[in-house]
């Protein structure tokens, strides 16, 4: 069973279906630490309330990017992690952390990518601009994290029917909903089911046969 770390800055909603997935034995994974990117977030708060050790890692306490990166590396090892997911995390990750979890560290965007992504394309910034272009659809992607912003290639996607009527508040609440139950889905299908990439996809081997 992997050991995996979520990377949360905000409320912790998905960190917190992440956590009743686990719980309710939804995917083979063992959530083993929440790094959190400041202290007194809601993320942190799920965590403890589970159990589940908290390590805060804010580059505001690091006077080099280098130091900020060890850090997050000695957390990672001490807990033995093996998988990460990015839950509204909002800073790049380090280029020498992706090259030590290769095609390990996944990210959820509130939007269908490559549309209404980049970077300071996070939370309500996503849905107002969504609402702004007038589309009918919105959705969720999961994808790997490369060294660019919501760049990596995906994984899975579910789009969103909106409504003319909708208000951006209205757009992230139908998103979030469906983020909470794609998010576990996803995890379950990369620990359990043998995949690859190929031409920028990613194949599950036992689906496509």
């Amino acid at each position: 069973m992997k050991n995996i770390a979520v990377f949360a800055t905000g409320r912790g909603t998905n960190f917190k279906s992440l956590l009743q997935a686990e719980r309710q034995g939804l995917f083979s994974g063992n959530i083993a630490l929440c790094i959190a990117g400041r202290e007194g977030i809601g993320a942190a708060d799920i965590a403890a309330a589970h159990a589940v050790p908290v390590r805060v890692a804010d580059h505001r306490h690091f006077d080099h990017p280098d130091a900020y990166t060890r850090h997050i590396e000695h957390i990672l090892a001490e807990f033995n992690i093996e998988f990460i997911l990015l839950a509204g995390w909002l800073r790049a990750i380090p280029a020498s952390l992706i090259a030590k979890y290769p095609n390990k560290i996944i990210n959820i965007h509130p939007a269908l990518l490559p549309f209404f992504g980049g970077k300071g394309m996070y939370g309500m910034h996503v849905h107002r601009a969504v609402w702004q272009s007038g589309m009918l659809v919105s959705g969720v992607t999961i994808h790997f994290v490369d060294e660019l912003y919501d760049h990596g290639t995906i994984i899975a996607q579910e789009a969103v029917a909106l409504q003319p009527t909708d208000t951006p508040e209205k757009i992230a609440e139908r998103v979030l909903e469906v983020e909470h139950h794609l998010y576990p889905a996803t995890l379950k299908r990369l620990l359990e089911v043998p995949y690859r990439i190929e031409k920028n996809r990613v194949i599950f081997e036992q689906e496509n046969r």
